[in-house]
């Protein structure tokens, strides 16, 4: 049996396509970095799924092409490694695409193997143990390497493809591999050029506070002395865990109200869509339908970026792009049952490839569960008492990254009202540094003795593919603004204007809280037959403050997506990230959302496609030390003129026999949810 055009890769398929690149080099070694689903175009998949939905599809059905996007070093002779893309049809056994990508305009992205060549060098450097040794580390002290992208870089470094490490010192005392060392951070960040493998450089960092200049060494000898233990794993917390919370336990006796079919078709109430993963997106969800209706192709996390706003060098480099720079699949979350995802839980795997391109399967890289949101809706007769309330339950697809020190955990939430919000929940360690004791600093905030958390952003994109009813769509900005009194049109000055401005070319735009400004995704060839107005989604954009960093610096201009809170451009075929498909070493965002808007297309009935960007500005608080509790920012898609009354109307209205009163008279009441 074929498989599905929205299915990703299978371990043996992703072996295929690593076989089918290695065939065509003998003399030369291949390193290979990410083999996913190079998907068809859309034009192929909308035809099969037309016929898909009608009940048409047969085995003589022509099906889309199934194509593998293999990327991968070539190695061999005197050269620098050469970063090659290949596109392979899987059919037909042969590669149908390739380019070298030159790395005087583009760097690969990282591998983890890259990663951990960094570890072992750093760690052999004698320059390196030799600037260890001037800091007198504590008894008992060893030193941990975490490495990091290198970011943009300065124009002494030319196109060097350079790697940089961030320095801790971790208390070995406790017998414990989880104590925690981002409470010891040390002055020290050491630069490997990637190809000769070698430190070049070791940047000394200032320590100092408020008044003090932006380089120079202020710290002694010994400057872990006056830093603090900061622990968070429940075995070494000084006073232990609570011991005064009772379980509470998501109970579904009869099974989920969900189904899985021909490998990743998800049907829940009236919705169906297809879930896939891959290593540069996490979760991707395909032909979302509500009823039968279609209402987004396509939906994923395009991409994120983490600048850092320490005025000081050299963290001005301190900008990671956690999609792009290397993606997340090696950094993806097993989500572990009862702790990740409560309840009735179905796990999807993932496969990810080594540098030999080997594919394995990465287990429970997504988690399908449901849960209870409070009331979905409700309404009380006063005259009978009689009082009708549903609960809101929700579809949570959900995936979790792990980078370096923070964690993300991405959830596309579907309710029975036929809404989809998107959340991302950001927690872990945030990102610190030294400081000289008994200083405060304009660039964090102290949060532990010796310890600096350095404010910074969060900045997110999530692509939307829309299908609302159909691919030919159109966006309009709708305003709710104050009209003045006037004896003719408004004599008591309580009217207010409903302004609607169709959006006609491609463009980025702003959210504008003050003036209620959504946006709506129409089909202006399907009318509501309530309303008369088109049918439609509402976005309503999260009004986060956008990327911060001067737009002139290099900061901004390699996020250019971080500049606007909406774009809306014309369908392309794998025009699939907002910072563009090469962020790693970036100086500016070739490719992305802002060069797509830039081709002013016409987006009037045409096939779009909506960036959402939103965030968070970081300024770290002493309670988000030594775990930050979540931050959430969520994105909400709700139908607008789609239905012709509320789709949750016939939800039960069912009592939960399990709930108990704990205190107090019983008293008996009319029934809250009589049929």
């Amino acid at each position: 049996m074929a498989p599905h055009p929205l299915s990703a890769l299978s371990l043996g398929e992703t072996n295929l396509a690593r076989d089918i690149v290695k065939d065509g080099y003998s003399d030369v070694v291949i390193q290979f970095r990410q083999i996913l689903l190079h998907e068809p175009p859309k034009s192929q998949v909308t035809a099969f799924l037309d016929l898909e939905h009608a009940g048409k599809v047969t085995a003589e059905t022509l099906r889309p092409e199934r194509l593998a996007l293999v990327t991968y070093d070539v190695i061999g002779g005197s050269k620098f490694p050469e970063y090659h893309e290949s596109i392979v049809d899987l059919r037909e056994r042969k590669r149908v695409g390739h380019e070298v990508v030159s790395a005087d305009t583009h760097h690969g992205s990282l591998a983890i193997h890259e990663f951990e060549t960094l570890v072992q060098v750093v760690q052999d450097s004698p320059l390196f143990q030799a600037k260890i040794q001037e800091l007198a580390l504590p008894e008992g002290f060893e030193v941990v390497v975490e490495p990091w992208p290198y970011g943009a870089p300065d124009a002494a470094d030319g196109r060097k493809r350079l790697f940089q490490a961030l320095i801790f010192a971790r208390d070995t005392r406790s017998g414990n591999a989880d104590s925690n060392f981002y409470a010891y951070p040390l002055p020290l960040i050491p630069v490997m050029d990637a190809h000769t493998k070698e430190i070049i450089r070791i940047e000394e960092l200032a320590t100092g506070g408020k008044g003090d200049p932006l380089t120079g060494k202020t710290h002694a000898a010994r400057l872990l002395d006056h830093n603090a233990a900061s622990e968070y794993v429940p075995e070494l917390l000084p006073e232990g865990t609570r011991q005064d919370l009772k379980p509470l336990g998501v109970v579904q006796p009869d099974g989920p109200s969900f189904s899985v079919t021909d490998g990743n078709l998800i049907q829940w109430q009236k919705w169906s869509m297809r879930a896939t993963f891959n290593s540069r997106e996490g979760a991707v969800l395909h032909d979302i339908r509500y009823d039968g209706r279609s209402i987004l192709y396509r939906l994923s996390m395009s991409d994120m970026t983490v600048p850092y706003a320490d005025a000081r060098p050299p963290f001005h480099r301190k900008q990671a792009f956690d999609f792009g720079d290397g993606g997340l699949g090696h950094c993806v979350n097993n989500l572990a049952l009862g702790c990740d995802c409560l309840g009735v839980i179905k796990y999807f795997d993932g496969v990810l490839v080594g540098s030999d391109g080997t594919a394995t399967e990465t287990k429970n890289v997504i988690c399908l569960h449901e849960q209870d949101n409070g009331i979905g809706w409700k309404h009380t007769n006063w005259r009978t008492g009689r009082a009708v309330v549903t609960r809101r339950r929700e579809l949570v697809v959900q995936f979790i990254i792990t980078l370096a020190n923070y964690e993300y955990a991405f959830n596309f939430i579907f309710d029975q009202a036929a809404g989809i919000t998107v959340e991302s929940r950001a927690t872990g360690i945030v990102s610190v540094v030294h400081i000289d004791e008994g200083k405060t600093s304009d660039y964090g905030n102290v949060v532990s003795p010796g310890v600096l958390a350095q404010n910074h952003q969060h900045v997110f994109c999530v692509r939307i593919d829309p299908a609302i009813d159909g691919h030919k769509n159109t966006v309009v900005q709708e305003e709710s603004l104050p009209v003045r009194l006037d004896k003719r049109t408004n004599p008591n000055g309580n009217f207010y204007e409903i302004r609607k401005t169709e959006i006609a070319t491609s463009a980025g735009l702003d959210a504008a809280p003050h003036n209620n400004r959504i946006f709506k995704i129409q089909n202006h060839s399907k009318t509501n037959p309530i309303s008369g107005r088109p049918v439609g989604y509402k976005l309503t954009p999260p009004p986060t403050q956008l990327l911060l960093a001067d737009p002139n610096c290099t900061q901004s201009r390699r996020a250019l997506f971080a500049r606007h809170h909406l774009w809306v451009t014309k369908y392309k075929d794998h025009e699939l990230y907002a910072g563009g498909k090469y962020t790693l070493q970036s100086s500016l965002e070739v490719g992305g959302v802002a060069d797509a808007a830039a081709r002013n297309d016409d987006v009037l009935d045409q096939d779009l496609v909506l960036w959402s960007v939103f965030g968070l500005t970081h300024n770290p608080r002493v309670e988000d030390w030594p775990v930050m509790p979540v931050e959430i920012m969520q994105l909400h898609l709700t139908p607008a003129d789609f239905f012709t009354r509320n789709p949750a109307i016939d939800v039960p209205s069912n009592k939960d026999l399990t709930s108990k009163q704990v205190m107090g008279d019983v008293t008996e009441a009319i029934a809250c949810c009589k049929l």
